[in-house]
């Protein structure tokens, strides 16, 4: 795959540049490629060729990172194991894609039985930055795995190919005027389970810049501020919400530095980025599209920065597909409707993932073969509900499901309601997705039932979900709104909140 070379060449090159500023500290591309070598020598050693998924416990330090290229240059895939998530959900990841080795930079181990881990903080780290060239892959090889809520109550795992990735390297460089040099110093704000952090630290590593992380103990927006204003920013890749948190400093923040301000993973909305606009004066707004399914993003918007941009309720455009992607907006007979008809995204191309791990049924519903300008070409319905506008630009409408965006993490509510419904059996509840007033999105639990005590509930949800996925606003009704077609009203249950 060319990015592996071009990657391997980037590191060689650019040995004295900085290549991280992790926790306060620099470190410079000779010493990740030191730890690159010293991890790929522990691989070939302790790890079967035969093994291609290994678990990476996600710390923010300079070995994790290191890990996953090792990974890479020895035709493997990492499995993004967050340790601050609850370890039965972590053990069942680990099971779906029968990972039996995971490699750890963590003090003490966060495996301690079970698994075979290697600990790469303890390797021996030599200095040379001569890299062994990556081992020749197949396009279908998978490189990483991430996974996302699933509604029967257990993780989906979206596996993406050297192929996805290299297609997405390159279709960044050559979509949107999008272009890094080593200059650049670029935020990593992403926790390594989501697939932003992909974009967040190899884009920058394919150009030798500098990728500057988010700690995990610290407030991330007020750590944002703090590398905009220490370390000057040139590239800042970011999830929308995070900047309603920084809204309330907007008066204080002009960053010149900044050239490029990158957005997906949520909706857009105008005013706000409008007003972001003024704190990056001479920056470039990109709000990019794309599903985990379509490898991080696999189309995007340019923001008008004088203000006249397409949008849909508020909602900036998506824009249009890479060129190496194709859009389609069908009917619920997957019919293509016409311009300006609102239908659900369908995406095809070479950034598109192979199918989920172990689930089938899923594969089969997601997935369809349809002709299209005269070829065949398999599609993925991405839940979307979109229309196309005269000048080809789509505009996002909503969610054709009860899947929502919180803080940039796709959340089925249904997993929820799964997992709530172990604690109150018999009891009518549904889980919502409610607005906190701020422009964010938050989690409401509603339950058929007079008020009861839901510590224990909330207690179970906290050892079995991400903390993301617990509801923080909660309603008792004697019965929950039903429309005429006998479906919950969900629109009249916000109003009860």
């Amino acid at each position: 795959m060319k990015f592996l070379e071009t990657l391997q060449n980037s590191i060689e090159v650019h040995s004295d540049r900085n290549a991280f500023f992790i926790n306060g500290n620099h470190y410079t591309y000779r010493e990740l490629g030191t730890a690159i070598t010293a991890i790929r020598v522990a691989i070939q050693k302790e790890i079967p060729l035969s093994e291609k998924y290994v678990g990476l416990i996600t710390n923010d330090d300079l070995e994790t990172y290191a890990a996953i290229i090792a990974l890479w240059f020895e035709g493997k895939a990492y499995v993004a194991i967050n340790p601050i998530y609850p370890k039965s959900r972590n053990e069942e990841i680990l099971a779906q894609t029968n990972s039996m080795f995971v490699m750890d930079s963590s003090p003490s181990p966060y495996f301690e039985k079970g698994f075979k881990v290697i600990t790469t903080h303890t390797l021996d780290m030599v200095d040379n930055n001569d890299l062994s060239a990556p081992k020749k892959v197949e396009p279908n090889d998978i490189a990483y795995v991430i996974f996302t809520s699933g509604s029967t109550g257990i993780p989906k795992g979206a596996p993406v190919s050297f192929k996805n990735l290299n297609g997405f390297a390159n279709a960044i460089d050559n979509n949107l005027s999008f272009s890094l040099s080593e200059t650049d110093r670029c935020l990593q704000m992403f926790e390594l389970t989501f697939d932003m952090s992909v974009v967040s630290y190899l884009a920058p590593l394919l150009k030798g810049a500098c990728v500057y992380t988010v700690p995990k103990d610290s407030i991330k927006y007020f750590q944002i501020i703090k590398l905009l204003s220490e370390h000057q920013l040139t590239l800042l890749i970011m999830v929308p919400s995070i900047i309603h948190f920084l809204r309330p400093y907007f008066k204080e923040i002009r960053s010149e530095s900044v050239r490029y301000s990158c957005f997906a993973g949520g909706k857009l909305y105008s005013d706000i980025g409008k007003e972001w606009n003024a704190c990056i004066p001479n920056a470039q707004i990109i709000n990019y599209y794309g599903p985990t399914e379509t490898t991080i993003y696999c189309g995007g918007y340019l923001f008008d920065k004088e203000g006249n941009n397409k949008e849909e309720n508020g909602v900036v455009s998506i824009g249009k597909p890479f060129d190496n992607t194709t859009y389609l907006v069908i009917d619920e007979n997957n019919n293509e409707v016409e311009d300006g008809q609102t239908g659900e995204l369908c995406i095809a191309g070479e950034q598109l993932f192979p199918g989920y791990i172990q689930n089938e049924e899923r594969n089969k519903l997601v997935f369809f073969e349809k002709q299209h300008n005269g070829k065949s070409l398999r599609f993925y319905k991405s839940g979307d509900m979109c229309y196309r506008d005269q000048d080809g630009d789509y505009m996002y409408v909503g969610r054709a499901d009860f899947q929502v965006k919180i803080r940039g993490f796709r959340v089925e509510l249904g997993e929820i309601e799964y997992h709530v419904k172990k604690k109150l059996p018999g009891l009518d509840i549904t889980v919502i997705d409610l607005d906190d007033g701020n422009g964010n999105t938050e989690l409401g639990l509603a339950v058929c039932s007079k008020e009861i005590d839901l510590k224990p509930t909330l207690s179970y949800l906290k050892e079995n979900l991400p903390p993301y996925m617990i509801p923080t606003r909660f309603l008792f009704v004697d019965k929950l709104p039903h429309s005429v077609n006998d479906k919950i009203d969900m629109k009249k249950l916000r109003t009860l909140f």
